[in-house]
């Protein structure tokens, strides 16, 4: 028995050299256990190889192959980047605008057409209300229609929309440059400055109980809590009394 197993070392031995010395030569395998045998040492001598790269590197990338990979990624030896320029701002900002500016704004609004040189008294009357020069007691649309006619002209120029604010300005003894802040300081056409306020919900509407009315406003008390049955039905008084009888539950107690 153990020359059978001495045999069968030596054979093994045998195959081993024979398939070590072919190993990256197109020799062709005769058998199939041959071919498990030749399969079996391609996989060990690969892992091998990969265990002897990774024990000579320490488990590290090489610092050639690293400085690599950095320019392949942009992230090699760059200067510090810029900061980020601001965000400019929209036009529908509240941003500061000069007199010049606003004037060919509003000659423009609701007007494509215009080349920004004329004003309307309409046109006029909304840059005056935004800007909360009218507010229909020192100021009103009648005052500017006054004093707007005056030039006999559905639009005026810039020089004589200058005029009218003078005049307007003697007239309602208002200092003109006050009036003029307003128009630079109120923004573009059409900015109100404030979020409109959210309009209450059908659902908070529909169940207010204080405006309930019929039969059912009684199926609620004061406060709105809901009274069950005695709200829904007509219960019968079995105690006795009749209907309207004040001096209830009180015999025997005086």
């Amino acid at each position: 028995m153990q020359a059978w197993r001495t045999f069968q070392v030596s054979q093994l031995k045998k195959r081993m050299q024979i398939i070590n010395d072919n190993v990256g030569k197109n020799i062709p395998i005769v058998s199939g256990r041959m071919k498990d045998e030749y399969e079996c040492t391609l996989k060990v001598k690969s892992k091998k190889t990969s265990t002897e790269m990774s024990d000579a590197t320490n488990g590290s990338i090489p610092s050639a192959e690293l400085e690599n990979l950095k320019l392949e990624n942009g992230v090699g030896d760059q200067p510090p980047s810029s900061p980020t320029p601001p965000t400019p701002k929209t036009p529908n900002s509240a941003s500061p605008m000069t007199f010049n500016e606003a004037f060919k704004a509003f000659s423009k609004f609701g007007d494509p057409k215009s080349d920004g040189k004329h004003i309307t008294l309409s046109q006029s009357d909304k840059w005056m209300k935004q800007a909360k020069v009218i507010d229909g007691k020192k100021i009103t649309t009648t005052d500017t229609g006054i004093y707007f006619k005056k030039f006999k002209v559905l639009k005026i120029t810039k020089d004589d929309y200058n005029k009218f604010l003078e005049d307007l300005a003697k007239n309602k003894k208002i200092e003109v440059d006050e009036i003029k802040n307003k128009l630079s300081s109120c923004g573009p056409p059409g900015f109100t400055g404030v979020t409109p306020g959210k309009a209450g919900s059908a659902f908070d509407r529909l169940t207010d109980t204080s405006k309930y009315t019929g039969s059912h406003k009684q199926r609620f008390d004061e406060t709105g809590k809901g009274k069950g049955i005695a709200g829904r039905k007509d219960l019968p008084d079995a105690s006795g009394y009749v209907s309207g009888y004040q001096n209830k539950d009180t015999f025997g107690k005086k």
